[in-house]
């Protein structure tokens, strides 16, 4: 049975932080001022405005009711400047209300409320996107690119109307949701630089939403409210650090553990997490290999796949420098350990180094191979097999 490209399954979700970060929208804080000296000596100056912090005016309420504000739909018409998801008959100059999304924007000044979609428009919006993860119809990376830049559009509008709530949660969720697909179907296609640079670029935002997911959890904490996906993002956390080769989090990973609240720590998602770690850095590969076939979620496999290959290339290292020289390695039996065909096995052990030899139609590797080096550049995991 093999389990490879694990189902979606689309939960209300949500994406990143905003004004709650302390970033303001207005003219520059502080002292406004002096007013002009009065040409009535004798009248009493008048008394001082207070200071007003730029973060606390009223945040924008949103008004628009499309996806794209009507006046950006009309300026990308003008200028040509539609995806081929938003064009009417394929026309780059013609669009709709229920084809055009709002494109994140660089710069918010003369933002008018007209130009913000409200909570209720972005739910929608949301689902929107996410149902285009299903299109046939263009390259995955052509519907990557698309849906990278309007969920960013999303959180932009979610953070200058300073709106943090369950049904933001939800929108955040489902945007790490897509990171986490993108992350798992850009991964299969990462031989080129330009895939390469998706790659990478994806996995800064997943990390950015995560972290701003948790600061939402925490804020909505106060009011007593608790997401019942909560546990499962905790953990895509931990098994983010399975990846040898995305940035490490700023703080170690014990401390941040220690700081989540017990119903967290003591759940079965950050329990799989955790074990799941302590597996790989104990070099206890059969049964991490077994806990990721038999109790990773959908969303957790999705996340773990790509690291497949590399940490079976550790796994590969660990066996050769163990053993002795008579005592082959059949390929037959490590393929089974470490769920993955064959075939497959062999193509990695060459990458790697190893030289396999052929007995009785049995192949196997001799371990204390000097040639032996973990590569730069390995083959994306097709899955789990077994």
């Amino acid at each position: 049975m093999d389990r490879r490209g694990a189902a979606t399954h689309w939960g209300r979700s949500s994406g990143r932080g905003r004004g709650w970060r302390g970033r303001g929208r207005g003219g520059a804080g502080g002292r406004p001022s002096p007013p002009p000296p009065s040409s009535a000596a004798s009248s009493p100056a008048p008394p001082p405005t207070p200071a007003v912090a730029v973060d606390d005016a009223a945040p924008i309420v949103g008004t628009c009711p499309d996806m794209c504000p009507a006046r950006e739909r009309a300026q990308r018409e003008r200028l040509r400047d539609l995806s081929v998801f938003e064009r009417v008959g394929g026309d780059p100059a013609r669009t709709s209300p229920s084809l055009a999304v709002k494109k994140r924007t660089i710069s918010s000044t003369n933002v008018q409320a007209s130009d913000i979609r409200p909570l209720p428009v972005l739910r929608g919006t949301m689902d929107y996107l996410l149902h285009l993860l299903d299109s046939s119809e263009h390259p995955f990376e052509t519907i990557h690119d698309f849906i990278f830049d309007r969920t960013r559009s999303i959180r932009q509008d979610l953070s200058m109307q300073n709106i943090v709530n369950d049904q933001a949660i939800q929108i955040y969720e489902d945007v790490v949701k897509f990171h986490i697909t993108s992350h798992q179907r850009l991964a299969r296609s990462c031989q080129d630089s330009d895939a390469s640079s998706l790659c990478y670029l994806n996995m800064e935002q997943l990390m950015k939403c995560l972290l701003s997911l948790f600061e939402m959890y925490h804020m909505t904490h106060k009011s007593s409210a608790r997401s019942n996906n909560e546990a499962e993002y905790y953990s895509l956390y931990v098994l983010l650090h399975l990846g040898c080769k995305i940035p490490k989090m700023a703080d170690s990973l014990s401390l941040w553990y220690g700081q989540l609240a017990d119903p967290i720590r003591r759940s079965k998602e950050m329990i799989f997490a955790r074990d799941l770690f302590r597996c790989y850095h104990l070099g206890n590969f059969k049964r991490f290999f077994r806990m990721v076939a038999t109790e990773a979620t959908d969303l957790q496999l999705r996340l773990i796949e790509p690291f497949l290959n590399e940490i079976r290339a550790r796994a590969l290292m660990y066996f050769n420098h163990s053993g002795y020289k008579l005592q082959h390695h059949p390929l037959k039996h490590l393929s089974g350990i470490l769920m993955i065909e064959e075939a497959e096995l062999e193509t990695l052990c060459g990458i790697c180094g190893l030289e396999i030899s052929k007995n009785e139609n049995m192949k196997a590797f001799a371990p204390k191979q000097t040639s032996f080096s973990l590569p730069t550049s390995i083959p994306r995991s097709n899955g789990i097999y077994f």
